[in-house]
């Protein structure tokens, strides 16, 4: 008989991905637990989905949901409704969920209603700003969890600013431990850079997907200006997100990418390589931001705030929001005059944040 216990992990979108492939590893070292990964299918394309597992050597998932896109409430819901006869049948000793998405939010709620223990991998990070989906998911997730493990000092304080004092785990970030692991593999396997015939350096990455930018048409017209403008100064490669295409061709700005090197969503290997050789990073993802940070990429962040504090206060991100082109532009030239301004961040750990998240784990469904 096997009498490991089962912990039911639960993953949907790319950056969830990405922090599971380390995690995962780790879990799998572990004899005494056995992971059961669930694929929500919130990210259904083959692009976003299935080319990041293949890249990350994440064995393929135990149970996949297919929930595919839709509204939040309805996606949420569907994952629900598909989760619960999952998590009833194989009756884990622990759900582990990681970051914000709708499928962190679903899993969250299935497993608490079932009374099962909930572990959320980047526990503590907030925006303050609640029109953000993210952010609800975040909170909510939160404060069901047993385990909250935070990449960071400042998510462990946001967490007590909330009444929440049990459970919480400064384990650095598990990020930082994907950056050393597949950065070599990356440079190794990539070839993004000669097949887009880019030099190192000498371009700017782009990323837009967040709704908040999407599903406005002043803010898309002045991230896209923005990047119009700059394609006359160093070359923008932009891997679009399929909902940015959707909306550019909807509220008739194609042809203000039409200077842009643009792409279709791309590997995790080729994004990585991207990032680490890149001029300067402009992105409204939250997860990139770190990345380039990792890879000592300035970053400016097309958003009005973010969780990763760190990475402004220490001088290697801005905040230049979406709301004026020229304000973008600013912050780009002043990220690629701003090598000597800037400073290490120490509290991200040292690349062995996923081994202290399953140390965790075996010390809460394994007490004593």
């Amino acid at each position: 008989m096997d009498h490991r216990k089962k912990i039911v992990a639960i993953v949907g979108a790319r950056p969830q991905f990405i922090k599971a492939a380390v995690v995962s590893r780790a879990l799998r070292s572990e004899e005494s637990l056995e992971e059961i990964l669930v694929h929500t299918g919130q990210h259904y394309d083959f692009k976003m989905s299935g080319a990041f597992f293949e890249e990350l050597e994440i064995r393929q998932p135990d149970h996949f949901l297919n929930v595919g896109s839709g509204m939040h409430g309805y996606q949420t819901g569907e994952i629900m409704k598909k989760l619960e006869p999952v998590l009833m049948s194989e009756e884990p000793a622990l759900v582990l969920v990681y970051g914000d998405t709708n499928s962190t939010l679903a899993g969250a709620l299935t497993a608490a209603k079932l009374n099962c223990p909930v572990a959320h991998v980047e526990a503590g990070l907030r925006s303050f700003n609640r029109r953000m989906p993210e952010e609800i998911n975040r909170i909510v997730t939160d404060h069901l969890a047993s385990l909250l493990f935070c990449p960071t000092s400042a998510a462990c304080a946001n967490l007590h600013a909330e009444g929440i004092s049990d459970g919480i785990i400064m384990t650095g970030d598990v990020m930082y431990d994907v950056a050393l692991h597949f950065g070599p593999s990356a440079e190794r396997r990539s070839r993004i850079l000669e097949k887009l015939n880019l030099l190192r350096g000498k371009y700017i990455l782009a990323t837009v997907h967040r709704a908040e930018n999407t599903d406005d048409e002043s803010r898309m017209r002045s991230i896209f200006r923005a990047f119009e403008f700059l394609s006359s100064e160093v070359r923008i490669v932009f891997p679009i997100h399929p909902r940015t295409r959707k909306m550019a061709t909807h509220y008739g700005l194609d042809s203000l990418l039409r200077p842009l090197l643009v792409t279709d969503p791309l590997g995790f290997l080729d994004m990585m390589m991207l990032v680490r050789n890149a001029g300067v990073v402009c992105t409204d993802s939250g997860g990139i931001q770190k990345e380039a940070y990792f890879h000592r990429v300035g970053c400016v962040t097309l958003r009005d705030q973010t969780e990763w504090v760190e990475t402004v206060d220490s001088g290697w991100n801005v905040l230049a929001g979406a709301d004026s082109s020229d304000r973008i532009v600013r912050a780009v030239h002043q990220m690629l005059d701003a090598n000597d301004q800037r400073r290490a961040i120490e509290e991200y750990g040292d690349g062995t944040a996923s081994g202290r998240v399953v140390e965790a784990i075996r010390g809460f469904v394994l007490p004593g």
